[in-house]
């Protein structure tokens, strides 16, 4: 058979709040936030060739990223539904790494909704949701994009109303912020009952108001610009130039700042020409736009109008 091609975008996310409660008994931290997509995107190219018998998997990825999630998603994907055949990827990566920009989930996302439509598999969103959750926290926000309520580990997802398509600026520092270390700066002591209900209070606030450039916390923030100060320098500089929001992403180490129109963003642009970041200007990315983009990309092997991207192949091969 032939090969089947496509070129699959992998989009980066921000969260808009973030609070962390405590650790749970499972070793993990009890997480409520809001992710919300942004245009800054990796791109997963794949050529699946189907066979009769057989697997090979091959990743071309000029950064040798270790241990990357773009392959264990491929074989975790045709491991569990049985594919057949020569599967070749390659990754090209614009989204920072160790920044709580969630590429390498973007990645493992994207390559499980590529891998349905070009290998003629049909697994349904659960099924795609639970291998999401095996690979980790943050990858199943990546079925779905947009504006998002994440609970527990990340991994329980609630759509929201999408906010507007602010313009965004992303900054990112030569530093690397490990996870483990911003918890342990965070200092949460074992999750107890009642929680802290103040905590809870105010998100839930903030997520009924729908209004997501107010109000919103990063519980990391605090911790981590006591380790780097200069982080916390960059923010008020985002806020001095006319951001509405400016934000620590995840544990960091990027800042976001969104702008209430295209020219403020532009006015604040060559402020930070002389600072040591790289500096990427984008937009937010609505679930609508999420999807039509992916489907878009996929538009030779899907049945339109489905989600997730079902396969025109399925019943040849099934």
């Amino acid at each position: 058979m032939a090969p089947r091609r496509a070129a699959v975008p992998s989009f980066a996310k921000v969260n808009l709040s973030l609070k962390v409660l405590g650790r749970r008994q499972d070793g993990y931290h009890e997480l409520r936030t809001v992710f919300q997509t942004i245009g800054l995107a990796d791109r997963i190219t794949l050529e699946f060739t189907p066979a009769r018998r057989g697997l090979e998997i091959e990743l071309d990825d000029p950064l040798a990223i270790p241990d990357n999630l773009v392959l264990r998603a491929a074989r975790l994907f045709c491991e569990s539904e049985r594919v057949r055949g020569r599967l070749r990827l390659r990754l090209d990566k614009r989204i920072p790494m160790g920044a709580g920009l969630g590429g390498g989930s973007a990645n493992a996302a994207a390559v499980l909704l590529a891998l349905g439509p070009l290998t003629g598999r049909g697994p349904g969103p659960q099924r795609l949701h639970e291998m999401a959750a095996s690979l980790g926290s943050d990858v199943p926000f990546f079925l779905y994009g947009g504006t998002a309520l994440g609970l527990g580990r990340g991994e329980e997802l609630y759509p929201l109303p999408e906010a507007p398509r602010h313009p965004v600026l992303v900054l990112m520092p030569p530093l690397h912020v490990s996870t483990a270390e911003a918890y342990r700066a965070l200092g949460r002591p074992e999750l107890t009952s009642p929680v802290e209900f103040r905590k809870l209070d105010v998100f839930q606030s903030f997520v009924w108001r729908g209004e997501y450039l107010s109000g919103a916390e990063n519980d990391f923030e605090a911790a981590v610009f006591r380790l780097h100060p200069e982080l916390k320098r960059w923010k008020r500089k985002l806020e001095r130039l006319g951001a509405q929001s400016a934000r620590l992403s995840g544990s960091g180490a990027a800042l976001f700042g969104v702008f209430p129109d295209r020219a403020k963003l532009q006015g604040a642009l060559p402020q930070f020409s002389t600072e040591p970041l790289k500096v990427f200007s984008t937009t937010f990315v609505s679930r609508r736009q999420y999807r039509a983009r992916i489907c878009d990309s996929l538009r030779e092997h899907v049945v339109a109008g489905t989600w997730p991207p079902r396969s025109r192949y399925v019943r040849d091969e099934q």
